[in-house]
Parts: C-alpha cells; structure tokens; sequence
C-alpha cells in the first residue's frame, strides 16, 4: 500500500512520489482553462523590471512547470525533515504528504506566488530549526530577517514570518536583545536598498505603495466554494489523529522535536492569519500552510499503529482529491 512503501527510504520512492503527483493534478489537465496569465511577484518587483514573467506560457506549460517546482519543494522538505530525524528514522512520507497537500485544489496547481515563497518558506524552516543548538545565531537571525524580506517582495503576506523569527526565538532560545533586533536589521536592510533605487528613479510614492496592504481592514470572512471545505474535510480528519498520536509521543520525544512542533503550529496560525494581506484574496495563500501541515502528517502516518486506518485515509484523501478535480 502506499503508506508502507513511502516508510521506506528507497530511490524508488523518488519516482513514486513524481508519479503520484502527476496524477493528482491530471484532472486540472483535462479541463485547462484557455488562458492562464500568472502573477508571480508583487508589485514592487514588477513595478522595477516591468515584466510579467510567466505571461507567454501555455496553460499546460504552466501547470507542468508548477508539478516541477512542487515536486523540488516536497524533496527539499522531505530532506530537512530527515536530517533532523523528525520522524525517528528517514522516509518519503513528507515528500508524499506534500505533494497531497499541493493538489488539494485546482487553484494551487498553477503558478502564484505562494507557491514560490514556499521554497523560501521550507529554506527558513530548516535555518529554524537549527538555530537550538547554535551558540551564536545573531548573523543567522539577521539573513532570517533578509530573507523574509526577500519573500515579502514576492508575495507581501509572507512579512508576517517575521514574527515567527521572534517565535522561534521564545520557543528555542533565552532572552537576548540583540537576538532579537538582528532579524529586524536584516529586514530593514532589505526594504532600505528598495528604497533608495526606487528613489534614484523618481519614483518614492510607488515605494510607499508597497505598504498599503497594512491599513486593509480584517475581512469577516473568505469567500470559498463549498466543494474547497468538502476537500478539506479528509485533511482535518487526519490532523485529528495526529493529534492523538502526537499524545502518546510528545513527552517521549526529544525537546527539539517538541519544541519545533510548536513552532510549526505558529507558522499555521499566522499563515492563517495573514490572508488579508493581499488586495486579492484567493486560495493560493493556503498553500503556505502546506509546509508544516505537510510535516504533522507525516508524523501520524510514521507513528500510526493501525494499517487498515492510515492506509483507508490516505486512500479517502487522494479519492476526495480527484473526484473533486473531475467535477
């Protein structure tokens, strides 16, 4: 069954993987849309270069490349989940799970920014993580502070991860001011040299721009299709058992592990949040929650005792997936 074979840490599974992914987005395959014109980057990028990088592909070359690029995130995952020994030996189940995840809806089998911050967002995830054992992490908080900087630029919601740098710092470190201002630095470091090219070019006021989004009002709520919380239901489910697996193994793990766990749960939270950050709110925003919802369900399909459950899950969330692409 497919759970069991993705315990197992073998090359085959690498092309399991990339086979599984690709039939879970052939439905977006066989009804693409006749035009699909992707915006990969936020204005203050492409206010300067004046390109729409992307515009000329096809709808099939779109969702090819976006396969591709998911599949190198789920690898670039599934590889900091085993170098740190999350799920107490190594496997593809994070690589499966994410590639789960990114197929869930049709709207996340193309092209968006979110989808491209997510190489950002796994990059940070595995510099978090190894910030516990470190004596001297200010110029890692600093790059931290850069590199969420970097992410903003691509897709605004994304500044938000700034607050989790000074998460990570409660859950992983003592208190240390300086630790705490060198993410900010590294920021401002970032939004500074913006600053002074779109002021060498006589244009400030786009610059100010950029910042528009932090006066939206909190929208009361998100307009979905009622199909995209059916989807969902199989994910909730299985993150419940999760939740009692995690039970019985929380204390008998490491403190690392216990500690990023939290972590992670924060990344959720504040994706979650963030979502009205954007002036056009779609569902692409929830694919930086993949990451990390990719991770704990990994967790339960590792640890899970009863074959017949997590393999008939696994199945009823793949089922829901591609009867929902066909209808």
């Amino acid at each position: 069954m497919l759970i069991n074979q993705h315990r197992k840490f073998t090359p085959f599974n690498i092309i399991s993987v990339s086979l599984i992914g690709l039939a879970l987005c052939l439905g977006i395959f066989l009804h693409l849309p006749e035009k699909i014109t992707p915006i990969l980057f936020e204005p203050a990028i492409n206010n300067l270069i004046g390109i729409r990088i992307g515009s000329n592909l096809s709808p099939g070359e779109n969702v090819m490349i976006t396969l591709a690029l998911t599949l190198l995130q789920a690898f670039f995952l599934n590889r900091i989940i085993n170098h740190f020994n999350f799920l107490g030996k190594p496997n593809f189940l994070t690589a499966l799970l994410y590639m789960t995840l990114v197929s869930m809806l049709a709207p996340f089998l193309v092209l968006s920014p979110p989808l491209i911050c997510n190489f950002i967002a796994i990059w940070m995830m595995g510099k978090l993580f190894n910030i516990y054992k470190q004596q001297d992490i200010k110029g890692l908080m600093f790059d931290l502070g850069m590199i969420v900087a970097i992410g903003s630029l691509i897709y605004f919601p994304f500044m938000v991860m700034m607050i989790l740098l000074w998460i990570s710092l409660i859950i992983f470190r003592p208190f240390n001011w300086r630790e705490w201002t060198t993410p900010l630095l590294g920021f401002s470091a970032i939004y500074f040299l913006l600053g002074v090219v779109y002021y060498w070019i006589g244009r400030i006021q786009t610059f100010y721009a950029i910042f528009k989004p932090l006066s939206y009002a909190f929208p009361t709520e998100l307009s979905l299709n009622v199909y995209d919380y059916l989807v969902v239901l199989p994910i909730i489910v299985a993150l419940l058992f999760f939740l009692f697996v995690l039970k019985d193994h929380f204390f008998k793990s490491v403190v690392h592990l216990r500690k990023s766990f939290q972590l992670l749960f924060f990344m959720v939270l504040l994706t979650f949040g963030s979502f009205y950050l954007n002036d056009h709110i779609t569902v692409n925003h929830f694919l930086l929650c993949a990451p990390p919802i990719a991770i704990y369900l990994a967790f339960y399909f590792t640890n899970s005792k009863a074959k017949w459950v997590y393999e008939t899950l696994y199945v009823l969330i793949v089922a829901a997936i591609v009867y929902f692409q066909f209808t």
